[in-house]
Formats: C-alpha cells, sequence, structure tokens
C-alpha cells in the first residue's frame, strides 16, 4: 500500500493520482492528462482533501497545456496560432475545474493564481513554464509547510498541557493526513509531531529528555466518517501505518466516550483510560473571522468540546485555505453530494472468517452494496460550519493563533 497520494515526473510533465476510493483494498494510480481529468478524479473524490485537490488541479492545467503548447495533442479546440483566443479557451476550463468541488476555496485560489499567470504570459511557451513552475512550487510549498503546522500544533498543545501530568488522547474526523496533501498532513500532521515526540512512543525509549515529559500522546480516536468513511479507510490506514495507537469509533460515539473519559465511568470498557484533551480537525475553508468549514459532522464535535472544561477544539489548515473574501461562515457554498453515496457503500468482499476474498491476481475484491431503502429523500451535505466561538485555536504554517481579549481570531 501507499501514502503517496500524489505522483508527478517533472521530466515527463505525468501526474498519477492515487485511487482513494479503493483505499485500503487496492492500489492502483490513474493517470491525470488534462483538466477533464482532473476534474474527474476531484469530483468523485478519487483524489480528495483541500491541499490535494488544489495541487491535483493546478497540475492538470500543466498537463493540458504541455499536451497542446506545440499542437500535437489539440483535443479540446485551442486555437494555438492564436494566443488571446487560445488564453480565452483555457480560463474557461480553469473556471469550469473550480466546480468539481466548490466548497475547497484551496482549488478555487490556485485556480486564480494560475489565471493571473494566464493573463501576463506573452507566448504559450512561456506560460506553460510559469504554470509549471507555480504548481511544483505549490506541491513543494504544501509539504514544508505540512511540518510546520504540526510543529505549531505541538506549541500550542504543550502550551495549554502546561499543568496536566500524565497521558493523554486525541481525536480527529475525515482523513487529514498524507493522502490529503503532499505528505504528513494538517490536523493528522499535528497528530503525527505529538507521537515523534511521545513518551510513548516505542523509538523515544532511549531519549532521556522525551521519557522525563510530563505529559504525553497515548492514544488516538479516529471518527469513521460517514458518508464516505475516510475516516475508517484512511486515517485509520495512516494511523496503522505509523503504528500511532488509535481506536476506530463511528460518528455517533464521541459525547458517550468523552464523557466516560471525563467521569472516569467504571462500568464501560475503554481502549484507554487516557482523556481526550484536544480534537483536532483540519478545514476545507476558513473565513476572516475564524468560522471553519470541514467535513460533516465537525460542528458536532465542536459542540461536544465546549461542554467539557479542558478539551480544546483546534482547526489545522495552511494559510492558503483562508478566504479573506468573506467574512462569516454563512457566505460559504455548501457542496450536496449524490444520493447514492449516503445509501450504498463500497467495500471488500470478506468470506465467513472475516478473511478477504481475492482474485487470481491476489487483490481484493470489491463490492458495493445498499444500505437504505430504495428510493427515499437523501439530505447529504458534505460539509459543515462550525463557528468561531466554538474554536481554541487555528494552526497555519505561520503560527497557531487564539481569540483575542475581544473573543476574535486575527487571521
Amino acid at each position: 500500500m501507499s501514502l503517496e497520494a500524489i505522483k508527478f515526473d517533472r521530466s515527463k510533465t505525468r501526474l498519477d493520482v492515487l485511487d482513494q476510493l479503493l483505499i485500503p483494498y487496492q492500489t492502483k494510480y490513474i493517470q491525470v492528462s488534462n483538466i477533464d481529468d482532473g476534474y474527474s478524479v476531484i469530483q468523485k473524490m478519487q483524489v480528495r482533501g483541500a491541499p490535494a485537490i488544489a495541487i491535483v488541479g493546478a497540475f492538470s492545467i500543466t498537463c493540458e497545456l504541455h499536451s497542446v503548447k506545440d499542437g500535437q495533442k489539440n483535443t479540446h479546440g485551442y486555437n494555438v496560432s492564436n494566443l488571446p483566443v487560445f488564453k480565452a479557451a483555457l480560463e474557461r476550463r480553469i473556471d469550469n475545474l473550480v466546480k468539481s468541488r466548490p466548497t475547497a476555496v484551496n482549488l478555487i485560489n490556485a485556480c486564480t493564481a494560475v489565471k493571473a499567470i494566464v493573463e501576463t504570459a506573452c507566448t504559450i511557451d512561456d506560460l506553460y513554464a510559469e504554470v509549471l513552475r507555480y504548481s511544483v512550487v505549490l506541491f513543494e510549498d504544501d509539504l514544508k509547510n505540512n511540518y510546520r503546522i504540526g510543529d505549531n500544533g505541538v506549541r500550542y498543545i504543550d502550551n495549554e498541557l502546561s499543568e496536566f501530568e500524565g497521558p493523554f488522547a486525541v481525536m480527529t474526523i475525515c482523513n487529514t493526513g498524507s493522502l490529503a496533501t503532499s505528505g504528513h498532513g494538517t490536523a493528522l500532521g499535528i497528530i503525527r509531531s505529538l507521537w515523534a515526540k511521545s513518551k510513548a512512543n516505542p523509538n523515544n525509549a532511549d531519549d532521556k529528555t522525551i521519557q522525563g515529559q510530563k505529559s504525553w500522546l497515548s492514544h488516538v480516536y479516529a471518527c469513521e466518517t460517514r458518508p464516505y468513511n475516510q475516516g475508517s479507510r484512511l486515517t485509520s490506514y495512516e494511523l496503522n501505518f505509523e503504528k500511532i495507537p488509535f481506536s476506530l469509533i463511528t460518528d455517533n460515539m464521541p459525547a458517550y466516550l468523552i464523557d466516560s473519559l471525563f467521569s472516569q465511568r467504571v462500568n464501560c470498557p475503554l481502549p484507554s483510560r487516557a482523556p481526550v484533551k484536544f480534537i483536532i480537525v483540519g478545514a476545507d475553508r476558513i473565513v476572516t473571522n475564524g468560522d471553519l468549514a470541514n467535513k460533516i459532522g465537525t460542528f458536532q464535535l465542536a459542540l461536544i468540546a465546549s461542554q467539557y472544561e479542558g478539551v480544546k477544539f483546534i482547526g489545522a489548515a495552511p494559510t492558503t485555505t483562508i478566504d479573506y473574501t468573506r467574512d462569516s461562515g454563512d457566505d460559504i457554498v455548501i457542496e450536496q453530494r449524490p444520493a447514492n453515496e449516503l445509501t450504498s457503500i463500497l467495500g471488500g468482499q470478506v468470506d465467513s472468517s472475516d478473511q478477504f476474498v481475492t482474485d487470481s491476481e491476489g487483490k481484493v475484491n470489491l463490492l458495493r452494496v445498499k444500505t437504505a431503502t430504495p428510493n427515499i429523500d437523501v439530505w447529504n451535505p458534505a460539509f459543515d460550519v462550525t463557528p468561531n466561538r466554538l474554536i481554541d485555536s487555528i494552526v497555519t504554517e505561520q503560527d497557531y493563533v487564539v481569540k483575542d481579549s475581544h473573543g476574535k481570531f486575527n487571521l
């Protein structure tokens, strides 16, 4: 299996993305040769995660430009002999690409940046070179920024735990790790960084400084994240890969779990007795007042955290996720997904002993099954908006931000 969601070969201008609908059952890469391919893999959620879809969107434009700039593969009606007409056609295709996932601002920002390059380019060759440069920098900067997010998140958590002693747990939703970014991750990146310095990590057994910690991460709770199960399929895979102790829970278990840990309920068997001290989530869009759009189910986690003193709610995202054109979460367009994504599910076929059934090549057989009454009405928003009043900190690659004395975020 692989944690590499995006592969770009600069020498060949070739983009391949990991089909995340098949994880953790199969590893399959899809070649993205043009904007239409980019739109398809983003819209179908074969690639997902706000940073990742921005990178794939930019690279899909790069690949299309590479194929048409010399007139060898012009299947989209470009007029390569007329630069203004060429630019207008390209801008229309970029505008359509944005529609693949309208809530995630990273894709919009990337496409806006590419369109600015289009406007100033003097030749098609120059246009291709600049879009290629931008896309590569976007990809490389995302990885660097994710490690900075991890470090800044750890600093915030250390400050909050200055008076706490003992092991603690964290909770997360959706997938915000390597599979959602160019690597390491945002919210899951903070968790990775916490685990890297935890005294519970066997790799740190001989580090006297780490072994002297007063508080340390010992357990992670991953919400399954219906209806696409990014938590149970992707986050659980990443945590298992990294050997970070975790438990998978359904999206309707967090309140009872946190309350049981908070009250130290003795008649309820628990994976760990370490209290949940932080709920760490990613974001697809953060607006200027700090309202945060993220995977559906995030808002309820923030509400739960607000009921327990000592449980902090953290949003983690690069600054490319901040939308400075909107003042409130009320202005965020929430994407509605197809009904069948809620009423059916794709999974690996198992036999009576719960072992995977494989084909002659050793690949797990995949089956889609219906889980709801046919022909019913379905409401299936992909995201919800968590109001800033429920958020304790927003962590970016620049720093961690908390509210000022007036209860406002200054992003």
